[in-house]
């Protein structure tokens, strides 16, 4: 059993010979027992976080992978691409999943305490699952820069076949599809089930633009030929329109187009429709298809390329759009120098011309703005992607080491979270889990578009979440290693109730075995002088009225006398609790538990309550609930002066 081998742990700890031993003997069992229950969990929830995560990434291709018609195979590499690439996305998640409930199994089970009994710190405790956790976390870099780069390529290179496997089910509807070479579909309407395209629109553009033959059709079908290198496509109710001014009949005027009125044509248009594998080059240059050395060679020359770029459009901008070049003082040249040095007005020199002339003006001057605005909109959409290629590298090389660190981080959020709790199973840890990745996942993805896009630097946006997290992790391991109690319930509980004055009620039962019998005189002339002390107290302290304001927020002062009051009744309950009698124990329930503070003030400590004045509206939410515990300690008071006398009389009676 678990419990009685820790419970012969200790016993083992405390002898005296062969404490060496022993000792090295604990540490051991110790080390083997964690890791067999982090393990165990570890590889059900690693793959629990696979397939979750395959899940979600299935749906984003859904529409690629039915009715494709797509051998098993072809489905197969999908499929295990797709898990080589998310294996480093799921490795933080069953970390910190399998951790939380190793732990808290442990905790809820009372493990945890024979170990630290044992003089073992939970820091010891994680020794071995620290070195286990680095390991993990080397694997995770060992995928994210070998294994991910050539799975993302083999997927991509995979994913872009696919989509061309069948191009007829993939045409849609209301716009132009431009999916089989040389030819642009429109289909308004379509039948899946009978197979038919209603409101058939086709350009064929196999000469260019200018010999583009024009298609209409009042339906259609389109099927892949047996060899799957063609589409046949059956046309019914249409028009074919063609320009037939091509070199062949260049200088014939007579016959300028073609029009055809059919009723039902075929035309074959060419296409592979075979699986063949996709051109990779253009994926193989993406960032998520490098490792870290690559990237990192590349990051040069692409850096190289876009200082090139930048000073190339500077040349040309210098010597054409914002360069006047030295030219002979012709009196044009002398008017824009005069217009730029301010010493005549352009609108003079604009007045002074003919109509003519002015529009002329005008239209050089709109062609001219246009054309550099077309020229600068294009340099500038150039340069945006060059620079968005080389912050998608250097994110990449970042990634790889974040990523990796999660898992370390992640497990000293898990493990630590798991001591505190102590609740295992399914239900609290995977909670905590979620709403972790969650806060990690909102950070990251966050972090990283903002990094992408350029409005934050790349290191900052992809080390957010690492920023974020990491104090966290320490906090976490620096409360469990205390034995801190930052999330007992009841903790949080108690202190609501107090904040909102919710009432707590007294529960004293009859003992069944008693030492020492109350001292009924004693206690029933305690009694009496306690009622003759709270109708003097609620003399002297009108309950009924509200406090002043600057008194309680801004001032020094307490409730010396109430509270006095309260430690003699409660030392008489003490005392009665004791008691055989009934009565009087149920009289003792009847006894309100009094809040002696907070009546006079919102806290004890001044600068709380001067900071609380301040601010109005939190200022007002606590003068309110000081009122309303003035009022709940008057009605205390009736309560416990009624008690008094009933417990009295009760004495008097033996």
């Amino acid at each position: 059993m678990r419990h009685s081998d820790f419970f012969v742990l200790i016993l083992q700890s405390n002898r005296r010979h062969g404490a060496k031993r022993t000792l090295m003997f604990r540490i051991k069992k110790l080390d083997i027992f964690i890791l067999k229950q982090f393990g165990l969990l570890f590889v059900g929830t690693f793959f629990i976080c696979q397939f979750v995560l395959m899940m979600q990434f299935l749906w984003r291709y859904v529409d690629e992978l039915i009715g494709k018609g797509l051998s098993l195979e072809v489905l197969a590499q999908f499929f295990w691409y797709m898990g080589l690439m998310l294996i480093p996305q799921a490795l933080p998640l069953a970390i910190l999943l399998s951790s939380l409930i190793s732990f808290g199994n442990m905790g809820e089970s009372s493990e945890l305490t024979a170990i630290k009994a044992a003089g073992i710190s939970l820091i010891q405790a994680f020794r071995p699952l620290i070195v286990v956790v680095v390991m993990i976390s080397g694997l995770s870099f060992y995928f994210q820069n070998i294994v991910g780069p050539e799975a993302n390529k083999s997927f991509r290179q995979l994913l872009l076949s696919m989509k061309q496997k069948s191009p007829e089910l993939e045409i849609p509807e209301g716009i132009f599809y431009d999916g089989i070479p040389g030819t642009n579909l429109y289909v308004h309407h379509k039948d899946l089930d009978a197979g038919m395209l209603y409101g058939v629109m086709i350009y064929r553009m196999n000469g260019g633009y200018e010999d583009a033959a024009i298609i209409l059709a009042d339906s259609g079908r389109l099927q892949s030929t047996a060899e799957k290198k063609h589409l046949l496509m059956t046309l019914y109710s249409g028009e074919w329109f063609e320009n037939m001014q091509s070199q062949d009949m260049a200088g014939s005027a007579s016959v300028p187009y073609r029009r055809e009125t059919f009723a039902t044509k075929k035309i074959v248009l060419d296409f592979d429709g075979g699986f063949n594998m996709a051109d990779v080059a253009g994926i193989s240059s993406s960032a998520q298809s490098k490792s870290m050395g690559r990237i990192m060679h590349d990051l040069d020359s692409i850096c190289e390329y876009n200082d090139s770029v930048g000073r190339s459009y500077y040349r040309e901008a210098k010597n054409t759009t914002f360069y006047l070049p030295p030219v002979p003082k012709t009196d044009s040249v002398r008017l824009a120098e005069d217009i730029k040095a301010g010493t005549t007005n352009i609108d003079s020199v604009y007045a002074s011309l003919s109509d003519s002339e002015r529009l002329t003006a005008v239209r050089d001057a709109m062609n001219t703005v246009r054309m550099r605005t077309s020229e600068l909109d294009l340099k500038g959409s150039y340069t945006k992607d060059l620079h968005r290629n080389e912050r998608s590298h250097r994110i990449e090389a970042i990634n790889k080491i974040t990523l990796s660190l999660s898992c370390i981080i992640f497990f000293f959020i898990g493990a630590p979270l798991g001591a505190i709790i102590r609740k295992g199973g399914l239900g609290v840890p995977v909670i905590i889990s979620v709403l972790v990745f969650i806060i990690y996942y909102i950070f990251e993805n966050s972090g990283m578009r903002m990094a992408r896009d350029g409005n934050w630097t790349v290191w900052f946006g992809k080390w957010i979440s690492t920023c974020v997290l990491a104090p966290v992790a320490v906090f976490f391991t620096y409360k469990a290693n205390k034995d801190s109690v930052v999330f007992n319930t009841d903790l949080y509980i108690n202190i609501i109730s107090s904040m909102l004055g919710l009432r707590t009620k007294r529960h004293l039962y009859q003992k069944e075995v008693i030492i020492n019998d109350p001292d009924y005189t004693g206690d029933a002339a305690l009694l009496e002088r306690i009622s003759r002390d709270i109708e003097e107290y609620s003399r002297e302290h009108n309950l009924l009225h509200a406090p002043n304001p600057i008194k309680v927020f801004f001032r020094n002062g307490d409730d010396r006398r109430i509270r006095e009051i309260n430690e003699e009744l409660e030392a008489v309950i003490d005392d009665l609790s004791n008691t055989k009698d009934k009565v009087i124990m149920n009289e003792l329930n009847n006894y309100p538990i009094l809040a002696t503070h907070a009546h006079t003030r919102p806290f004890r400590r001044r600068w709380l309550n001067i900071i609380t004045g301040i601010i109005l509206p939190v200022g007002l939410f606590f003068y309110l609930r000081m009122c309303r515990f003035r009022l709940r300690l008057m009605r205390d008071l009736k309560a416990i002066v009624k008690a008094n006398g009933a417990i009295v009389s009760r004495i008097r009676e033996f």
